[in-house]
């Protein structure tokens, strides 16, 4: 029988992959802590390498810059979806609604959401399905 503990985790561009490709606009479920995470860290790596490239490039050419910066747009208009269901799945995961991501709007709303990210998971099955972490 294996533990917990001996479980490998997937490497995170995998995780990064993952969200993109099958979970791109699924709102529904439960998300881990590392898968959250891992996305948000993998993505603000691409998206602050496109922008160094596109800084990098326009001292060189502002034709390449601009090029660039196009694409970095472009992600991060690609990566709006898929960020905003792994943060419902998220929440979903410590027992509460997607729409306690509106709190962020909130002046300190910011400080909450991130407190209700680090949440560990609701260890048994909630309304929004059984624990990716505790599997029965």
């Amino acid at each position: 029988m294996t533990t917990r503990s001996q479980i490998k985790a997937p490497p995170p561009i995998d995780i990064y992959k993952y969200v993109l490709t099958l979970k791109y606009a699924d709102f529904s479920g439960r998300a881990r802590r590392a898968e959250y995470w891992w996305f948000g860290l993998v993505n603000f790596a691409v998206m602050f390498g496109a922008v160094v490239l596109a800084a990098i490039l326009g001292a060189v050419n502002g034709a390449f810059a601009s090029l660039f910066l196009l694409v970095a747009i472009g992600v991060y208009l690609a990566t709006i979806l898929p960020g905003l269901a792994i943060s419902v799945r998220r929440l979903h995961d410590t027992g509460k609604s997607g729409w306690y991501l509106l709190i962020g709007l909130l002046p300190f709303g910011g400080i909450v959401v991130l407190i209700f990210m680090a949440t560990d998971s609701t260890p048994s099955t909630n309304e929004y399905g059984p624990s990716p972490k505790y599997p029965s």
